[in-house]
């Protein structure tokens, strides 16, 4: 095995200097690489910020076009887990890592406890748990070479699925945001469209239904759409993302991979609410005022999407389904908040949420430096 502070270019990269290295960098505490030739590991690992407690964060398996491209998803992703954390009142920071290559290819025991070896090394500034391509048994074969892991199955004393409470801290959100928009908290007779119905939008989707809510989806996988269809008939669907924000929707909710709010999407979509599981969502700072000059209220993404962060947050003191769902639930409150800050300030609810979560870092981070 060996660790090295950034991956190193590939073929046909430009190399960075030191200060192009560190301003990519910024605001980031530490960022390493992992590599294991004989598993085919290659990772990176992300630490934003402890100044709240550890950086928990996810573990992403993805396959991206190169290194490049993982490190700024890491960069992205581990930032935002900085400003979950403090929004949802976990002492806890923000971290994030990504193992780089078709988690169907790659996954083995011996690949997952060679990345428990690199997290072990870390010695607890870093704790890991399941993302996008990851699950929890893996998290149980990491945890055969770190204790800094969560998120694991039931079998194993863990939370198990953290999308379970991720869809239902969504649903909250979402709940607020029909409340500011059409003066009640709920779904009932709203018309919702949800992209991606992987493990949080098939949980999202049910609770909407449940609700009473006409509910629209799309997703690439197409058995992805089946198995929501087989468990509620009264679902549609859409042909594409494309098809769907162009729909006449009361609600648009993001829940694939990032980016999903551009340019272009911002221009035709017909939505009154944005609400939706996916991180990252806005392509640039921009999109923000584009939404709010259109009288689009958009729930920031860390802001509502903190469920499953708060579900294996809660496994390191010893796992309650009944506590971490109470904590999660919270996330309505939290969202109004958010929205009240936003009115207030004249600025638009991300630029809000980041105010309430630096104020948070700030006023409770020093408290670290009290001896």
């Amino acid at each position: 095995m060996t660790e090295s502070f950034t991956a190193p270019p590939l073929p046909g990269r430009r190399r960075d200097t030191g200060a192009s290295i560190f301003a990519r960098f910024g605001g980031h505490e530490q960022v390493v690489h992992c590599a294991d030739e004989e598993t085919g590991l290659r990772a990176i690992i992300a630490i934003h910020s402890t100044r709240l407690g550890p950086a928990l964060g996810g573990t992403r398996f993805h396959t991206y076009p190169d290194e490049g491209a993982a490190l700024d998803d890491a960069l992205a992703l581990s930032r935002g887990m900085t400003y979950k954390a403090a929004v949802a009142g976990l002492d806890l920071g923000g971290g994030k890592a990504v193992i780089i290559g078709d988690p169907e290819q790659l996954r083995s025991e011996a690949l997952f406890r060679a990345y428990g070896r690199f997290v072990q090394g870390l010695g607890g500034r870093y704790i890991t748990a399941c993302d996008v391509g990851t699950r929890s048994t893996d998290m149980d074969l990491i945890a055969r070479e770190t204790q800094f892991v969560t998120g694991r199955t039931e079998a194993e004393g863990g939370a198990g699925d953290s999308s379970v409470l991720t869809a239902y801290g969504v649903f909250q959100a979402m709940r607020a945001a029909a409340l500011v928009t059409w003066g009640w908290p709920t779904l009932r007779d709203r018309t919702v469209g949800v992209s991606g119905v992987g493990k949080v939008g098939r949980h999202l989707v049910e609770h909407l239904v449940e609700d009473g809510a006409d509910v629209v989806v799309t997703d690439v996988d197409p058995r992805a759409v089946a198995e929501v269809e087989h468990r509620n008939p009264a679902v549609r669907r859409a042909a594409s993302t494309t098809q769907l924000v162009a729909e006449e929707l009361d609600v648009y909710a993001p829940c694939a991979l990032g980016g999903a709010l551009d340019d272009d999407v911002a221009e035709v979509l017909r939505a009154r609410v944005v609400c939706g599981a996916a991180n990252n969502q806005l392509a640039h700072p921009g999109i923000a005022k584009v939404l709010a000059d259109r009288g689009v209220l958009y729930a920031p993404d860390y802001v509502v999407n903190a469920g499953g962060l708060i579900q294996v947050a809660d496994e390191l003191r010893g796992f309650s389904f009944e506590r971490a769902r109470a904590k999660a639930a919270r996330i309505h409150e939290t969202t109004l908040e958010v929205f009240r800050v936003a009115e207030a300030d004249g600025v638009p609810p991300s630029v809000a949420a980041d105010r309430i979560a630096e104020r948070r870092i700030a006023a409770v981070g020093r408290l670290r430096n009290i001896r």
